[in-house]
């Protein structure tokens, strides 16, 4: 039977001031009778709209109409079908952009949860099936992946399953990419990650961890090795600072090393190998989902003040709302329209605060934003120890620079053609090494057509 109500099947979570100081998962997740009243919010629609604003096109209705029966196996089936990670995206996916934006169900209140709902099928799956799956019968083609985030980890799963061995190269010790470097435990338990790397490596995709192409392989030495086509999937982990006075101090981070550190260092507990400074106050730069990550990361390491330093406000930050929501609840104080102009040294070199400027909107500029501009006479000092920069991040420049007839554009991403191969016959790319930094679902998205590129390729 239809369930009329206008909002969502609300999502359990724990308690704002007791998650803000571990790093257990923030939400709790579907039960198996949540998931059956939010799926019978689903209308069926025969024309689906949500389908088209997902950017792997998974089958929406149809597997909502086997969450509504209760058969959750043929649901993760048929999310599978399309979309190899759905345990990842059901988490990280801005889905209120993409697919919910599209439910007829939000005309009228709010749309159907598919986000949470592919989350719950996953994790029932996981937890009472989690069937490895079986290799096939190998074509004798190499193909190398370059990268093991989830443009690389989807491209190497597509192919595996056409018979390609595949190998898949991880610049860090631990695959997963940014899904374990960058986003935190409380959103993306690494557990989830290494059960999707141990489900790759038994379709038969080696795995090899530190392996940093262009400096202990070439792009030229794979092909060497035997390797017909290569994918580039190494995203965008260079990242970009504001160059104002006192950006070399002690305390300052950029939030790739803050959440490196972090998640994959596992800074926060006491045998860390890789620590980080233990800070009374921090001060954030940015205003988007990783600006919001390492806010909540500063919080749980500790921090009695946590700071969003942002120069437009609340209403332009491309931040998701849940993550922005999830921050106020836990006590991250957001000083929106507000722009660093020098951060401030005491004498042993540490940082001890950090000047701005308040900031007014004026005309939109390019983005379609207002444009923020600077209200005279109104500096003023952040008393902070710590200052995280979250302006965003560019491809790494080492397969570029080591790889002669491989192009980019000004921002140092791949130029890819329609088909996404590069400049270099033979290596496609794909993610954030083509786009800049984006999302985790649109890596998927761009995975998915690298392996499909990637086999018509070698079939010629």
């Amino acid at each position: 039977m239809a369930n009329m109500t206008l909002v969502k099947t609300p999502m359990p979570e724990q308690d704002p001031q007791v998650r803000a100081r571990n790093f257990k998962e923030v939400a709790l997740g579907y039960t198996a009778e949540m998931a059956v009243e939010e799926a019978n919010r689903c209308l069926g629609c025969k024309n689906p709209k949500c389908v088209e604003g997902c950017p792997v096109n998974v089958r929406i209705p149809e597997f909502i109409k086997k969450v509504q029966e209760g058969d959750f196996k043929a649901a993760y089936e048929v999310i599978t079908s399309t979309n190899a990670l759905p345990a990842l995206s059901g988490r990280v996916c801005p889905q209120e952009s993409q697919c919910e934006s599209k439910c007829v169900r939000g005309i009228k209140g709010e749309p159907v949860a598919i986000g949470r709902l592919e989350r719950f099928v996953a994790d029932w799956y996981r937890e009472n099936v989690n069937a490895m799956p079986e290799k096939v019968a190998s074509n004798g083609i190499k193909v190398a992946v370059v990268g093991s985030g989830p443009a690389g980890m989807t491209c190497a799963s597509d192919l595996a399953k056409l018979g390609y061995q595949v190998t898949m190269f991880e610049a860090l010790h631990t695959a997963g990419g940014v899904l374990v470097y960058g986003i935190p435990e409380f959103r993306l338990p690494k557990a989830i990650v290494a059960n999707e790397i141990t489900k790759l490596q038994a379709q038969g995709v080696e795995v090899m961890t530190n392996m940093v192409i262009g400096r202990v392989l070439t792009l030229d030495e794979l092909f060497d090795m035997g390797y017909k086509a290569v994918f580039v999937g190494s995203g965008a982990g260079l990242p970009m600072f504001m160059n104002i006075p006192g950006e070399s101090l002690n305390g300052v981070f950029s939030a790739n090393e803050y959440l490196t550190r972090t998640n994959l260092m596992k800074a926060y507990t006491e045998e860390a190998d890789t620590p980080i400074i233990k800070s009374k106050a921090v001060a954030v730069v940015g205003g988007g989902n990783v600006a919001m990550d390492a806010a909540r990361c500063a919080m749980r390491l500790g921090a009695e003040h946590v700071y969003i330093v942002y120069r437009r406000g609340e209403a332009e930050m491309p931040a998701r709302l849940e993550e922005q929501h999830h921050a106020k609840e836990e006590g991250i104080e957001f000083k929106t329209l507000c722009n660093p102009t020098a951060i401030v040294g005491d004498e042993n070199g540490r940082v001890c605060g950090m000047k701005c400027v308040r900031m007014e909107l004026g005309e939109p500029d390019a983005s379609g934003r207002r444009r923020p501009i600077e209200v005279p006479d109104s500096e003023f000092v952040l008393d902070v120890d710590t200052v995280i920069m979250s302006l965003g991040t560019s491809p790494n420049p080492l397969i570029r620079s080591t790889t002669p007839g491989l192009e980019t554009n000004r921002k140092g991403c791949l130029i890819v053609d329609e088909n996404v191969m590069t400049t270099r016959e033979g290596v496609f790319a794909g993610g954030d090494a083509v786009t800049g930094a984006a999302t985790v679902i649109l890596a998927m998205g761009a995975g998915k057509k690298g392996a499909a590129a990637i086999d018509a390729f070698c079939k010629k």
